[in-house]
């Protein structure tokens, strides 16, 4: 005579079988799962000190390397100076405008760290109803000042 668990596990072990031919014998259609990158890690406990300092570490490194990404105070007068030489024609009362050409000379001449900034998205984000077609040279600054 059978115990119940033995009764149990070969329950389950048909079951699983008659499942499997049933759905074709593939044991999962969708894997996609598996490939879902890990996105939280616990924080390290008071006593996990090598955790602790590796945390401290890694928010340093990544904190500094963000830090080099942004545009220094002669980086953003270069940026000014290049934006004004290069503005459009009609101003528009005191506003400094530019063209989506002139844009694109500031865009190669402004260097790597501006290089972000310079794209048609941007230029057509900050496009409002101009009859030539630009943009403020005054709002496009602003605009690398926020997100630079």
């Amino acid at each position: 005579r059978k115990s119940e668990q033995e009764l149990k596990d070969e329950e389950m072990e048909l079951f699983t079988k008659y499942y499997m031919e049933w759905k074709g014998g593939k044991t999962s259609g969708n894997t996609s799962y598996t490939n879902i990158p890990r996105f939280y890690y616990r924080l390290p406990a008071e006593d996990e000190v090598l955790l602790q300092k590796l945390r401290e570490e890694s928010r340093a490194v990544f904190l500094q390397r963000k830090s080099r990404e942004l545009l220094d105070n002669e980086e953003l007068q270069n940026l000014c100076c290049l934006l004004d030489k290069h503005q459009t024609s009609p101003m528009i009362g005191e506003e400094a405008m530019i063209n989506y050409e002139n844009f694109l000379k500031v865009g190669e001449k402004a260097g790597p760290k501006c290089k972000q900034f310079f794209t048609a998205k941007i230029f057509a984000k900050l496009l409002h109803n101009d009859p030539y077609g630009r943009i403020s040279i005054m709002q496009f600054f602003n605009y690398v000042m926020r997100k630079g």
